[in-house]
């Protein structure tokens, strides 16, 4: 399944509640001057074809499209990952941590980005 672009309208629904269904979906905050997010796309989209995760929606947001999504989240810096759980009057927003040894190419691991979602989903 492709990873689908967000724009700004479309987060302000999934945060305010305003996606009424149960699901899940992830979500990748990039910017267009961050090269590690450049490195990470590939790897997320295997993620997102992967079988595994086929119940998850896959999202990438850019922040420059809105850099208030940042402080609204309370993320500091891209990539950053994100965990939505909707279908209740408040979505439930998680955070995938900083690395404690980022990966010099892509910030984090494949294997941490499966731990968060195995882990919030």
């Amino acid at each position: 399944m492709p990873v689908q672009r967000l724009s700004k309208e479309a987060l302000q629904k999934i945060l305010r509640g305003h996606v009424k269904e149960e699901t899940t979906c992830v979500i990748k905050f990039y910017s267009n001057t961050c090269h590690l997010c450049h490195n990470l796309q590939e790897y997320y989209q295997d993620l997102a074809d992967d079988g595994d995760y086929s119940d998850l929606h896959f999202f990438a947001f850019n922040i420059d499209d809105s850099p208030r999504a940042e402080r609204l989240l309370n993320f500091n810096g891209v990539p950053t990952i994100s965990l939505v759980k909707t279908g209740g009057t408040k979505p439930k927003v998680r955070i995938l941590p900083d690395p404690e040894e980022p990966n010099d190419l892509t910030w984090y691991k494949t294997s941490e980005i499966k731990q968060f979602i195995e882990k919030e989903k």
